[in-house]
């Protein structure tokens, strides 16, 4: 816990740095992230699960969903592999979140439905580093398969300065068709609408129950002014706490920053853990 509240972390990259490509160390270093990841990798790239789960303790993490991707154009490859010590080591601690590339992985369904097999909580689509819509058809299987196992899609939606990115995959209005062709999907807005979407990102997640706006790779100070077209209050409630960890300069201080900005306690509690909890079907131990 931090400061009295669960926290909930729901976007950590703990990859093995020999899978990634120069890009994705220089996004981490410019990003603050060289220092934490010092306290947890080894000498060969490889975070280690004791000393991960450590300093996810230290930092008031009650739960972390570290993230696995298949994007070989624009980052690398994150496998799903390289997460399960960390998972194992510390399972109440340390959840993960299944990938699948349509360029990839054929069919789709059956790649994720493996990585649900090995404990997945959820599936995020990376249109942008992928090179693939949200609303390409070749996705739908891995969103029925999400509805069926209830469990939520997290879809980039922002810009992204990785070399081979494809931007104009960030948008939100992309969703609008499986939105509504997955009438009992929970979709989570990883990075808000970063970039031009910010609007998009908000008036989604203000008009439908299942839509969230997730806070990874967003500075706190400048919340408030990305949104400020919306009613702050009310879209608080709809937010997810998120870091896009090693890319930050710590998850306490984001966490503690977030917490400020919300209206009253109740909010407070629902961006750092409660919506999580919620969306993601966690566990909390009081």
């Amino acid at each position: 816990m931090l400061d009295g509240h669960h926290l909930v972390d729901v976007h950590l990259h703990a990859a093995r740095l020999p899978t990634l490509k120069p890009a994705w160390r220089q996004w981490a270093h410019d990003f603050g992230g060289t220092a934490a990841m010092g306290q947890v990798y080894d000498a060969d790239g490889t975070v280690d699960p004791g000393r991960f789960d450590a300093y996810l303790a230290g930092e008031g993490v009650d739960v972390a969903l570290v993230l696995a991707e298949y994007s070989p154009r624009t980052t690398g490859i994150q496998p799903v592999e390289d997460l399960l010590p960390l998972t194992t080591h510390s399972p109440g601690r340390v959840k993960l979140i299944a990938n699948v590339n349509p360029h990839l992985h054929f069919p789709v369904e059956v790649e994720l439905q493996r990585q649900i097999d090995l404990g997945a909580v959820a599936c995020k689509i990376h249109p942008v580093h992928a090179g693939a819509a949200a609303n390409d058809r070749s996705l739908y299987p891995a969103y029925e398969l999400c509805q069926a196992a209830g469990i939520p899609v997290v879809v980039h939606c922002g810009t992204s300065t990785f070399p081979g990115s494809t931007n104009a995959f960030a948008d939100p209005i992309l969703l609008d068709d499986p939105l509504r062709d997955f009438r009992q999907l929970d979709v989570v807005l990883a990075h808000g609408g970063r970039g031009w979407w910010y609007d998009a990102a908000a008036f989604m997640a203000l008009t439908s129950e299942r839509v969230w706006i997730e806070l990874s790779g967003l500075p706190p100070s400048r919340l408030s002014d990305y949104y400020r077209r919306h009613n702050w209050s009310r879209l608080t409630r709809r937010m997810i706490f998120g870091t896009d960890w090693p890319g930050v300069p710590g998850i306490a201080k984001n966490a503690r920053a977030v917490a400020a900005l919300c209206p009253d306690d109740e909010t407070t509690g629902l961006v750092l853990a409660g919506n999580a909890a919620r969306v993601y079907h966690l566990k909390l131990v009081t």
